[in-house]
């Protein structure tokens, strides 16, 4: 019985990496033979061909890494700050259950609020912050990220802190631990999982508030504004090689998160023995 499941577990395994790949083929596929073209109703101007998108990357290499470093500071910027800033209202939320679950309501009313209305409002917020253009458009790019990253983050770590399994406080309590042993021999290991679905959740919502503020932003770098202005020029292959660029820093930073998680929680998944 053991067997037939550990062989389910993989063959899902594999297929959930291999159907995603086989689609994405097809479509590459219709797209550089034109028949994607035929099917939107479109051009190969408007939408070019990838090997004319992949060109434009090769040969400006260089540019774009300039552009996709700024947009990775600021994403992993932003995410490092608002997990951390998350984790710590989880905790207080925590600390304080008469009012923590009405707090993290109002903290999550923040997430209600659209990017493109945050940003040109940091936008401004920030202008004082520093004389050098770069410096302020940084700090307000962050601060989108950070916003965006908070919300999952403080919802899932309280979960983690407070859905305990069944006994296992009773249990911690029958020994005599104080609030400080159970908070760390119990409550944090138990948010483990609960802090990376919500990375899950954060590292791709990092990329796209990245990139949707660096449109608003005052200093004209990063993949997002380099997309909105290429677009704008009606340089619609350059503008889609940069898209192309901001879709290949979201699957590296995701699957990067799924390695550390294999890597960090693998002791918590079950261990299949042969029979």
């Amino acid at each position: 019985m053991n067997k037939k499941k550990h062989r389910k577990i993989t063959k899902d395994s594999v297929t959930s990496v291999l159907y995603p790949l086989l689609f994405g083929a097809v479509i590459v596929v219709l797209w550089q033979t034109q028949i994607l073209h035929k099917i939107l109703g479109t051009d190969t101007f408007v939408l070019p061909l990838p090997d004319r998108i992949f060109t434009i990357i090769g040969d400006n290499m260089g540019a774009i890494m300039e552009n996709v470093k700024a947009t990775v500071i600021v994403s992993l910027g932003g995410l490092i700050l608002g997990s951390a800033l998350g984790y710590l209202l989880g905790m207080i939320a925590m600390a304080f259950p008469k009012w923590g679950a009405g707090g993290l309501t109002v903290v999550s009313a923040f997430n209600a609020v659209p990017i493109i209305a945050i940003a040109p409002i940091l936008n401004n917020l920030t202008k004082d912050f520093s004389e050098d253009a770069n410096t302020r458009s940084m700090i307000a790019k962050t601060l989108v990220v950070t916003i965006t990253c908070t919300v999952a983050m403080s919802i899932n770590a309280f979960r983690g802190f407070t859905e305990l399994k069944p006994f296992s406080l009773d249990l911690m309590k029958s020994y005599a631990a104080n609030k400080a042993t159970i908070f760390f021999k119990l409550r944090v290991p138990n948010s483990l999982p609960y802090v990376f679905t919500a990375l899950r959740v954060s590292v791709p919502a990092s990329i796209i508030s990245a990139l949707v503020s660096e449109y608003f932003a005052e200093y004209i770098i990063g993949v997002g504004r380099q997309i909105r202005e290429n677009i704008v020029l009606a340089q619609y292959a350059t503008a889609w090689a940069y898209i192309v660029v901001a879709c290949a820093i979201g699957i590296v930073l995701y699957l990067i998160l799924l390695f550390a998680e294999g890597i960090l929680l693998k002791n918590r998944r079950p261990r299949w023995k042969s029979v």
